[in-house]
Formats: structure tokens, C-alpha cells, sequence
């Protein structure tokens, strides 16, 4: 089975990995990720009772700008979290796993149409 592939504007092979999860437990809901993708794959919405934050999610230590500010505009981490709204919008381009301090997303390449 052959998966997508393209070419960068270099010229090189380059394969999409697009999102397929996203761990809601783990998330904090900052944002990032709503804000980097070019596309509309993600939405904040309000933490469920079953969606309790892992134990490792410490918010002391999310602020990587170091002024416990709330960075990215939206509103009380603890009861907001991310979810994928359109995964089929996705391009591939892992830029919301390179921003996300959580590692909350998982990604995989998509078998190329026949």
C-alpha cells in the first residue's frame, strides 16, 4: 500500500503524517495547537468530568515564556481542553505536535488514493 506523498518546493520526497488522536487527558488546553494549524482541525471545548487531567500535567510548568501569563488568550486551562473538530481537514504538516507542550497528538500517514 502506497501513502501520500509530495514534493518540497527543493524538490525532495517528503511524506504527510496526519493527526489521528489526540490525548485529551494529557491535554491542557492552551491552545497552541488551535493556533499553528492552517487549517480547522482543532476547537476548544469544556473538560468533561472523565476527562481528568493525567497526573503528570503540572501547569507550573507549561509556561514556556516564564510569566505565568495566559499566553495564548483563551480562557481557564484546568476546565478547557482540545479536540479535533475536522481530522479529514488535517495536511500533515505536525506543525500542532511541535508546538504542543503535552505531546498530546498522534499522527500516521495516509494511504494514497487508487
Amino acid at each position: 500500500m502506497d501513502t501520500i506523498t509530495g514534493l518540497t518546493r527543493g524538490g525532495v520526497a517528503w511524506t504527510p503524517a496526519f493527526v489521528v488522536d489526540l490525548n485529551q487527558k494529557k491535554c491542557i488546553g492552551c491552545g497552541r495547537c488551535f493556533k499553528v494549524c492552517p487549517r480547522d482541525v482543532f476547537e476548544l471545548i469544556e473538560r468533561d468530568e472523565d476527562m481528568a487531567l493525567d497526573d503528570d500535567a503540572d501547569f507550573d510548568d507549561d509556561d514556556i515564556y516564564g510569566d505565568d501569563e495566559d499566553d495564548d488568550g483563551f480562557s481557564d486551562e484546568a476546565t478547557m481542553v482540545m479536540a479535533l473538530k475536522d481530522v479529514m481537514d488535517c495536511i500533515g504538516c505536525e506543525a500542532c505536535s511541535r508546538v504542543c507542550p503535552k505531546s498530546c497528538m498522534s499522527h500516521a500517514p495516509a494511504a494514497a488514493a487508487a
